[in-house]
C-alpha cells in the first residue's frame, strides 16, 4: 500500500481513456450518462482507468474484475455509505485521476470442503466469515500454521478480514480495524458462548488458517467469500494471496489508510 499517484503513469501524464461502470440503481445510470457523453467510453482492456459508479457493494464486485490486471479502480459514490468511493464531482475527472492516491488490496483465498466431498474456491477482499444455518450453535475448531489453537469455539460464527475489510462485518462483530500497512490478519468470533471472553486474534498475514466444524451433522455450517457462498462445509483453508492485487484510487486527503484512521476514532 502507498498514498502516493499511480505508479503505472508517469509524471505529467494525463488518463483520459476511461471505463465506466455503474451499479443499475437511478442515480448511477443518470451519473453514467452524463459522464460518458462528457468523457466517452472506452473498453476497459485499452483504458487507463475503470470508473465505479455506486456504492461499496458494486464496487467492490468491480474489484474482483480487475485483480491480476494493471487497470486501477476509481470509485464514485452513487450508494448510501461509501466507504470506498470518492465524492460524486464530475468536473476534470482526468486531473482528479492524476493526483489521486493509490491503495493496493490483496484478496484472501478460500478453500472451503462440503459434507458431500465438493471443493469450492474462491477470492475475498473484505473477509470470509462462517456461520450456523440452524438454531443450533455452531462447534469449530480453529487451526493456525498447522498447530491447533482452538480446540471448540461455540458460536453463532467466526471470521477473517483483510485489513480493508476491518472496518465492514469485522468491526460490527467488535473485531480491531488494522492499518492496511501492518500485514495483519484480524480473526473474529461472531457472538461466541465459549470461551465467553475470547475477543478474536490479530494474525500475521502469512497466516495459513484452517476451520474444522465439528458435529457436521447437527450443527451444519455456511461459508461465505465475499460473494460466495457454500453450504454444509466440513473445514475451510484460508491464507492470503499475496499474488493477485487490485489498485483503488481516491482523492487527495482521502485515501485508504486515512479513512481506516479516522475510523478508529469515530464515536
Amino acid at each position: 500500500m502507498n498514498d502516493m499517484s499511480y505508479p503505472g503513469w508517469t509524471d505529467g501524464y494525463l488518463p483520459t481513456k476511461l471505463s465506466f461502470a455503474a451499479a443499475p440503481n437511478e442515480s448511477a445510470q443518470q451519473w453514467l450518462e452524463r459522464l460518458v457523453e462528457q468523457y466517452g467510453q472506452c473498453p476497459p482492456d485499452e483504458a487507463d482507468a475503470l470508473i465505479c459508479l455506486g456504492g461499496d457493494g458494486f464496487m467492490l464486485e468491480m474489484l474482483h474484475t480487475t485483480l491480476g490486471r494493471p487497470l486501477p479502480v476509481y470509485g464514485i459514490n452513487c450508494g448510501t455509505v461509501g466507504f470506498l468511493m470518492n465524492p460524486a464531482v464530475p468536473d476534470d475527472l482526468p486531473t482528479r485521476l492524476a493526483t489521486a492516491q493509490t491503495a493496493i488490496l490483496h484478496p484472501l483465498r478460500m478453500k472451503a470442503t462440503t459434507m458431500d466431498g465438493r471443493c469450492i474456491h474462491a477470492l475475498a477482499l473484505n473477509d470470509v466469515f462462517l456461520f450456523r444455518q440452524t438454531r443450533q450453535a455452531a462447534k469449530i475448531r480453529i487451526g493456525v500454521d498447522g498447530r491447533v489453537r482452538l480446540p471448540e469455539l461455540i458460536c453463532d460464527g467466526v471470521l477473517i478480514s483483510t485489513p480493508a475489510g476491518s472496518t465492514a462485518y469485522n468491526l460490527s462483530a467488535h473485531g480491531p480495524i488494522v492499518p492496511l500497512s501492518a500485514n495483519l490478519l484480524p480473526l473474529t468470533p461472531i457472538s461466541a458462548f465459549r470461551p465467553r471472553r475470547w475477543r478474536g486474534a490479530l494474525l500475521p498475514s502469512t497466516a495459513q488458517v484452517c476451520f474444522d466444524i465439528l458435529e457436521t451433522d447437527k450443527r451444519p455450517v455456511a461459508a461465505v467469500a465475499d460473494f460466495t457462498e457454500v453450504r454444509d462445509v466440513i473445514s475451510v483453508e484460508i491464507s492470503e494471496a499475496r499474488e493477485l492485487q487490485t489498485t483503488v484510487l481516491f482523492d487527495p486527503g482521502q485515501s485508504l489508510s486515512e479513512r481506516i484512521i479516522t475510523e478508529q476514532f469515530t464515536a
